[in-house]
């Protein structure tokens, strides 16, 4: 605890001999509306930045939805922003509405994520190793790829794998789930040693979780760089400017892989986000005086000072 306060003392300093002038923000932005995806990192990293705003007299809602609805809220200025949005995987669903300037892309607040295809381990020293070995192994895999949630950029780009019998993959079934439900069907392939190909990415606890590899040589079929991906935060347009406070927040929510690993875990171990993130900004105040750097209350007071007095009670 005495790290929080030598934060927030560095920072009142900061802020003191600098002069600045705090302003409180306008009445219509007290109520952000954050679009959330049901993804464990991008629930995290909502639940750090609806913390914080709750904290700082905000009272923000989160609206869970799809990709497609989350970006047509914000066309139909029922969102306000999103801090999910995989590129390249969601690329071919969010570009007609950035075209349309429906949403404005605000900046990778994640670099050096992962998303392609994994299978465990003994299934890659078993020969598994590239997108042109599993067909190879269709037998073993039951002509079956386990993906995620249906609609998702993810499962759509292996169903059009799939449907142009890219690397032989024709005769293979999509199982369409949810994160959980994926994860469950691949612990229970390992504890069986059944062989398994599904969709993987990092940040994910499943890194940790079960001894995996990622394949390659994937042509670019789930994003160049054989699966590299950044996440990115999206906004309204025009919300940054209506509500520049909670826009210098967004700007300074920024994650790194190692981070939000460490967030996860204790979320798909059942513990609530919010509590989650209540923690992590306890014991990681270099975080929280990164996050708030020039932002200030809604009514316009020291972010900072205010939230080292509310997570020391």
């Amino acid at each position: 605890m005495n790290k929080i306060f030598a934060y927030a003392s560095s920072c009142l300093l900061a802020v003191a001999s600098s002069g600045a002038v705090l302003a409180a923000e306008p009445e219509q932005c007290q109520k952000p509306r954050i679009g959330v995806v049901g993804w464990t990192d991008v629930v995290a990293t909502t639940a750090v930045t609806k913390v914080l705003l709750e904290h700082l007299g905000y009272q923000p809602t989160e609206n869970v939805a799809s990709q497609q609805i989350i970006f047509a809220g914000m066309k139909k200025k029922q969102v306000d922003f999103f801090l999910g949005y995989w590129n390249p995987l969601m690329t071919e669903t969010i570009t007609p509405f950035v075209k349309a300037n429906d949403v404005k892309l605000l900046q990778v607040n994640l670099d050096g994520a992962m998303a392609t295809l994994a299978v465990p381990s003994y299934a890659s020293e078993g020969g598994l190793k590239t997108f042109a070995d599993i067909a190879k192994f269709k037998d073993k895999l039951k002509g079956k790829i386990y993906g995620i949630e249906s609609g998702t950029g993810a499962n759509t780009k292996i169903q059009k794998m799939i449907d142009s019998n890219q690397f032989g993959l024709g005769d293979f079934k999509l199982i369409e789930s949810s994160e959980s439900g994926m994860m469950a069907a691949v612990k229970r392939a390992v504890k069986r040693n059944e062989w398994i190909v599904f969709f993987g990415w990092a940040p994910h606890p499943m890194n940790i979780q079960v001894d995996m590899n990622y394949l390659t040589g994937s042509d670019d079929a789930l994003g160049a760089n054989d699966g590299a991906a950044t996440v990115e935060t999206v906004v309204r347009p025009g919300y940054v400017e209506q509500c520049p406070n909670v826009g210098q927040l967004l700007s300074n929510m920024t994650f790194d892989v190692k981070q939000e690993s460490a967030m996860m875990q204790p979320i798909m171990d059942r513990q609530k986000p919010e509590d989650v993130a209540e923690q992590w900004l306890k014991d990681h105040p270099e975080d929280m005086q990164k996050w708030l750097a020039g932002v200030s209350t809604f009514d316009g007071k020291d972010a900072l000072a205010t939230l080292q007095a509310k997570l020391a009670n």
